[in-house]
């Protein structure tokens, strides 16, 4: 008989007309869940009632009919014979209730216990009424399958636990459909008490129960004899409880966006590229926790969409000791050197050009100002590619004194950051240096402007048609500008005598990419795009402590390169077989110049440099300074700077685990001939200015004998 009266349940489920939320039912609005996937609508979380939990909806026709007799069998079993209130259940639970002189049993239909789940009622005779009352005209308005797919998709299984989808997937490591008799009676066990049968505290107990249900499947005739014992002596295995959504921040973060009026939300977050990210943070910020890092974030935006495809907003969600719920995407904080392309673009858009000179010495600005090089040295007369390229703040204040603090601040404004509402007096010339505060969306969105061409477009965070992302495009700077600041950001030798050849923004595809360091080493940062995708990314600590000698270029870089190679990787941004390179307007034009005199390259040049120039700029007489000339010139550039010119004192590297061990060297630098020593030990490498060392994790003293007298510097390079 039990096959007849399952087939029977079982034929009136899946025989009938479209399921749940076909029609209005304003007592199962938005407003009591949205849940939150990604772009091909795989669940990442979902967000109840104001409340953060785990709910994956569910159609009735894919769950398992095991689990809907289940629950039949435990929670109502004539539910499809009464309209909303079980007079005979209810008739005996107030005998019951009255011999035993408390309430030992709550005869609660399925309906009526939805009716309570949506709008709780007080527990007393006058909230059973209404109960009731509310249950009987929602039995007029649904229909018994909307009814028990509402049901399912909302009952509490646990904690955070809604729904039988999001309880397959905790629980088993399944979903609906792939159920197991003995694990569906299981679940339909936990119901009547999460907390008492929670399988995580108290697995015996929640055992116990699966076998009352089992039993009452049994009485019930919905199975017989032979699969009720099976299903008693399978093993239950409740699968390990790690982290079963994947970007947690996004998923609020999009839920706020959409203002809660949706119940589902198909946001644009790739899920390859985010668990990518999620999987390496960790092992960086352990591999950084001696220089007390405890926290990073990443953000992955389309340069031709602007859909957020990825953000990771700390290093673990779920690590409470170092603040991991905390947004670092959207925290704000000062983002040091990241700022200054564009002040540089600001200053070609008044007619500089990347090959003018500027000065890098020690000087005093307005307001008694004085900026110090990271590196604490001056570099002489550097042009703005070397000065952009390798960071100088005192080029970049000067720069900005050239254009004004105001356009500065006009141009940043333009480029989408919206917390920099403070006056251009308020910020000065410090805003060459990153001393307001923003956010990393927003940086990751700006630096989008820079790839393409100049114009900033908002972002897109959602693939909801109906959720309006209204925003008009903003000019930031024209396309010349635009890339003649990808073209130095992209430009490896320029940045070499700052970072070195072998730096991790040197990629094998074009790739502009720029860090930043806050005073007092509190964040760095680094921020970068190819032809399809801008990356940007945090490091640092949310108590705002600061890091020990760590900077952009050794912290947040080497997490830039990885997910560029990632992204590279798997997907390729060539259009052709080795082609991603950056396209060139055609109103510009590369020549070779001179780079002491920044003319034409002559033959009295010792050598010279390509450099982007407009057509209507373009040098027009060749250089006239002779090698002697040239020489001295050369000299001069160089201003104070001799002995190790790279790496720098207190440096400290990073081994990239990208790459294969034994291609990656650091380049030594130094502006006399000498020879090179490591730790007492002289180095293979011949006399001279340049020797190239191949990496290895540890502290060390590099020292230089030249004629003249001995340099030394101390480094460190980490694993």
């Amino acid at each position: 008989m039990f096959l007849k009266r399952a087939g029977l349940i079982a034929f009136s489920l899946f025989c009938a007309a479209p399921c749940v939320f076909t029609q209005a039912r304003p007592a199962f609005s938005a407003d009591n869940s949205v849940t939150v996937t990604d772009r091909n609508f795989l669940p990442l979380r979902n967000i109840l009632s104001g409340k953060d939990g785990i709910m994956i909806p569910v159609n009735l026709q894919d769950v398992n009919p095991w689990l809907i007799l289940s629950v039949l069998a435990a929670e109502d079993k004539r539910f499809f014979e009464h309209g909303g209130v079980d007079l005979k259940a209810s008739a005996r639970a107030l005998w019951q209730n009255i011999n035993a002189g408390r309430v030992v049993s709550g005869a609660s239909t399925i309906t009526q216990q939805l009716v309570n789940a949506i709008s709780p009622k007080e527990r007393n005779l006058k909230g059973k009424i209404k109960e009731a009352y509310s249950a009987a005209m929602l039995e007029r308005e649904m229909s018994k399958e909307e009814i028990l797919q509402a049901y399912l998709n909302t009952v509490n299984f646990g904690g955070n636990i809604y729904g039988v989808g999001a309880a397959a997937l905790v629980y088993f490591d399944t979903n609906a459909a792939s159920l197991s008799l003995s694990q569906s009676a299981f679940l339909a066990g936990l119901i009547k008490s999460p907390t008492r049968y929670n399988p995580l505290k108290n697995l015996p107990e929640a055992l116990k129960r699966r076998g009352e249900v089992l039993k009452r499947m049994l009485e019930n005739g919905f199975i017989n004899e032979e699969l009720y014992k099976l299903a008693l002596e399978e093993n239950i295995t409740i699968s390990k409880q790690d982290k079963k959504f994947t970007a947690p921040h996004y998923g609020l973060f999009v839920a706020d966006k959409a203002g809660g009026k949706f119940a589902f939300i198909q946001s644009t977050i790739d899920g390859k590229i985010q668990g990518y990210i999620e999987g390496i943070l960790p092992g960086y910020i352990k591999a950084l926790s001696a220089n007390n890092v405890t926290n990073a974030a990443a953000v992955v935006l389309d340069n031709k969409t602007g859909e957020v495809l990825a953000m990771a907003g700390s290093a673990d969600y779920f690590d409470e000791k170092n603040s991991g719920q905390v947004n670092g995407a959207l925290s704000l904080r000062q983002p040091g050197s990241a700022l200054k392309p564009f002040v540089y673009g600001a200053a070609f858009e008044e007619g500089f050009l990347p090959s003018d000179k500027v000065e890098d010495s020690d000087k005093f600005f307005q307001g008694s100002f004085r900026p110090k090089n990271y590196d604490e040295d001056y570099h002489g007369t550097p042009t703005m590619r070397e000065a952009l390229a390798c960071s100088y703040n005192i080029p970049a204040v000067q720069v900005a004194g050239e254009v004004g603090a105001f356009k500065v601040l006009e141009v940043l404004k333009r480029a989408g950051f919206s917390d920099l509402n403070k006056s251009a007096d308020f910020y000065g010339l410090g805003i060459a240096l990153g001393n307001g505060e923003v956010n990393l969306l927003e940086l990751a969105n700006a630096y989008r402007a820079l790839a393409n061409n100049g114009v900033w477009r908002p972002m897109i965070y959602a693939l909801n048609p109906q959720i309006k992302q209204e925003g008009r495009a903003v000019r930031v700077f024209s396309g010349e500008t635009a890339f003649m600041i990808t073209d130095i950001l992209s430009d490896n030798n320029a940045r070499a005598a700052g970072f070195g050849l072998n730096s991790p923004l040197n990629l094998p595809f074009d790739f502009a990419a720029k860090t930043g360091t806050s005073k007092d080493y509190k964040d760095n940062w680094a921020a970068g795009y190819g032809r399809r995708f801008t990356v940007a990314v945090w490091v640092g600590n949310f108590d705002a402590s600061p890091m020990r000698r760590i900077s952009g270029i050794t912290g947040a870089a080497p997490i830039l390169r990885d997910i560029a190679l990632f992204l590279e990787e798997n997907y390729p941004s060539a259009k052709v077989k080795d082609d991603t390179s950056f396209d060139m307007p055609a109103s510009l034009a590369r020549v070779d110049i001179c780079p002491i005199s920044g003319m034409l390259v002559s033959k009295e040049c010792p050598n010279s440099v390509r450099e982007v120039f407009p057509v209507k700029k373009l040098p027009k007489e060749h250089c006239a300074l002779s090698k002697t000339e040239h020489q001295s010139n050369k000299i001069a550039a160089l201003g104070a700077q001799e002995g190790i010119l790279f790496p720098m004192q207190g440096d400290v590297f990073m081994q990239s685990p990208s790459l294969d061990l034994a291609a990656q060297q650091i380049k030594f630098r130094s502006s006399q001939e000498g020879i090179w020593y490591l730790n007492g030990q002289k180095l293979p490498c011949a006399r001279g200015r340049e020797c190239f060392w191949p990496i290895k994790s540890g502290k060390y003293k590099l020292a230089l004998d030249s004629d003249e007298k001995r340099y030394e510097v101390n480094f460190e390079v980490l694993k």
